[in-house]
């Protein structure tokens, strides 16, 4: 009875910021178009802050993907595109998983085709009266080099730092929050191995943004429902379980 008055209640609230709105755009003449425009925004805004969004997202999705190409491969924006990055990481985990093959074999007979295919076709250019292939110089950049170790080392100080903060305990829900998440991590490296893991994640974030972009009011109207049942279960806990362990040193007492 209370979800549904609430739900009532936040519906009430909804049409009469709608109505505020449609009397605006056709209201008297009498107050300024200025004025007319700020209440606009701040009746829209006031509406939008009554939306639930997952995590309290504020920006559309393809914004939280980071916009740009990789946003647009997520989101299935370019559906050739999309379906070919899923088509090579499925072969490559069929080829692998499957097929048992391992990274060091292919490699070594890439290079012994690729190998073989300019031998014989620098030899056999004297016989057609063609100039051989030129085989083409690779050299690594440095400075592309350089900047993906630096962004890789920062990469990795910002997650030391982010564990340090989470190991001293200040805050008990993300430490808690994050050792369910290993714990996770753990039951699933011991059903599958690290390949089919990756895999699943990638096929996974090519599935589950466009799904949640096309059903987001319904996934945010369970989310909430959620996310207020997990709130009152980790007030009992905390009440039971938390607030009896001591927070740091006893001040005040002298050892005898």
């Amino acid at each position: 009875m209370a979800d549904h008055a609430d739900e009532h209640e936040k519906k009430e609230v909804a049409e009469s910021l709608v109505d505020k709105i449609t009397e605006k755009f056709h209201g008297s003449d009498s107050s300024s178009d200025s004025d007319d425009e700020n209440d606009i925004k701040a009746a829209a805004s006031a509406a939008k802050a009554k939306i639930y969004r997952l995590f309290g997202r504020e920006k559309p999705v393809h914004k939280v993907l980071g916009g740009g190409k990789p946003a647009d491969i997520y989101l299935w924006r370019d559906k050739k595109i999309t379906s070919g990055v899923l088509g090579v990481a499925t072969a490559i985990w069929v080829l692998f998983e499957l097929l048992e093959y391992h990274l060091l074999s292919l490699v070594c007979h890439i290079l012994i085709f690729a190998l073989a295919i300019f031998f014989l076709w620098t030899n056999a250019s004297t016989f057609i009266n063609k100039s051989p292939p030129k085989i083409p110089e690779v050299v690594l950049p440095e400075d592309i080099v350089l900047g993906v170790a630096s962004a890789l080392r920062i990469e990795f100080n910002g997650a030391f730092a982010t564990l340090r903060e989470i190991a001293s305990g200040r805050d008990i829900k993300k430490f808690l929050a994050v050792i369910a998440g290993l714990w996770v991590l753990s039951v699933l490296g011991s059903c599958m191995n690290f390949l089919t893991l990756f895999y699943t994640c990638f096929v996974l974030l090519h599935t589950v943004p466009v799904l949640y972009e096309k059903y987001e009011d319904q996934v945010d109207a369970f989310a909430e429902k959620a996310e207020a049942e997990l709130k009152k279960q980790y007030a009992v806990f905390d009440a039971k379980v938390l607030s009896k362990i001591p927070k740091g040193p006893l001040k005040g007492k002298k050892l005898a």
